[in-house]
């Protein structure tokens, strides 16, 4: 077949052997034909170099072949975040399979991100999209049904029934894993550099600490953009006070490494005089010295999945049930140890 032919979808279906709907079902990843079919017809098309026509995509009803996924976080921050580079790659890797493109925007606000959803819609360029970091009242929630956007929540908790579905983590009891063996050590003066306050895991996660109180715990909360360098002040005003805490806890690995160099600066000895802890795990969080406990966690799997239930949610008619994703794991190393 000439080169400087465009192939088409006909093209695709007289090599295979089958209808042109065959072609489509299997190049759209819907249901309508065998396993078996679906790898040939998408080797024939990988082969023949086959690209989506532009004016195909834009007929009212056509699949984009795109999901989108839309980041409210600091642009010189996401790419030093395990917890990114691991989503992003496993719900890459499950959209793969079915030549599914992942179109991803960096958003000041969650104004942005709507105003982002309200665009990608009217120009039909993502089939679904995937959501982090879902608030209390969020806009985003009820915007995405109105616009009739498929979508994934990766969240805290279940979703409501008039809200697009979640894949959840049990965030309060991921934080009662940290904050209770803290408790256990000893500990009765614990600190929470957060993310920001208006996020539903910060909150979860607060509401635990506070919650140790009973046991002669005191928790105090420092919200931060999830920077290093925040953590860092955070971290130095702490360790500046003539009554410092016993552990502190940050949201990421890479704020807590942050921290860490400031003890470290400071002259500060973890564990021995300071514990620190994180609520995301990385390969750097278990090679830097001390090495660094953590809650630990399938990333890269919670991306195959939400990205998974998405292409099945575009597929479906109905709003599909909730899920619960793996509960993360407790990994004690190094920084932590029973207070002095």
């Amino acid at each position: 077949m000439s080169k400087a032919k465009r192939v088409t979808i006909t093209d695709i279906a007289r090599l295979a052997g089958v209808s042109p709907g065959a072609v489509s079902f299997a190049l759209n990843g819907r249901p309508g034909v065998s396993e078996q079919t679906r790898r040939r017809i998408l080797d024939i098309a990988e082969q023949h170099q086959w690209e989506p026509s532009s004016a195909a995509r834009a007929l009212v009803g056509a699949r984009a072949g795109v999901i989108g996924f839309a980041v409210n976080r600091p642009a010189d921050t996401l790419g030093a975040e395990a917890f990114f580079t691991d989503l992003i790659a496993g719900a890459q890797s499950a959209l793969a399979r079915h030549r599914i493109a992942m179109q991803m925007v960096l958003v000041s606000s969650v104004e942005e991100e709507v105003a982002t959803y309200r665009r990608w819609r009217s120009a039909n360029q993502v089939d679904g999209v995937i959501v982090i970091d879902p608030r209390d009242d969020d806009p985003r929630l009820s915007v995405l049904p109105e616009l009739a956007m498929p979508a994934v929540v990766i969240g805290s908790h279940g979703s409501a029934a008039d809200e697009p579905p979640s894949i959840w983590l049990d965030d309060g009891q991921v934080a009662h894993a940290l904050f209770d063996y803290l408790a256990a050590l000893g500990h009765r003066s614990i600190v929470y550099v957060a993310g920001p306050a208006e996020f539903q895991h910060t909150r979860l996660r607060t509401e635990v600490l506070q919650g140790l109180a009973s046991r002669g715990v005191t928790g105090e909360i420092i919200a931060t953009d999830f920077s290093p360098a925040a953590a860092s002040d955070a971290m130095r005003g702490l360790l500046s006070r003539a009554d410092r805490p016993t552990a502190v806890v940050f949201d990421n690995d890479v704020m807590a490494i942050a921290g860490l160099r400031v003890a470290q600066e400071m002259g500060v000895s973890v564990p021995a005089d300071l514990s620190i802890a994180s609520f995301d795990d990385s390969v750097v969080a278990g090679l830097v010295h001390p090495s660094i406990t953590c809650i630990t966690r399938d990333t890269f799997g919670l991306g195959a999945e939400a990205a998974t239930f998405l292409l099945e949610q575009i597929d479906a008619v109905e709003r599909l049930a909730d899920r619960v994703g793996g509960l993360p794991q407790l990994t004690v190393r190094e920084s932590t140890r029973a207070p002095r």
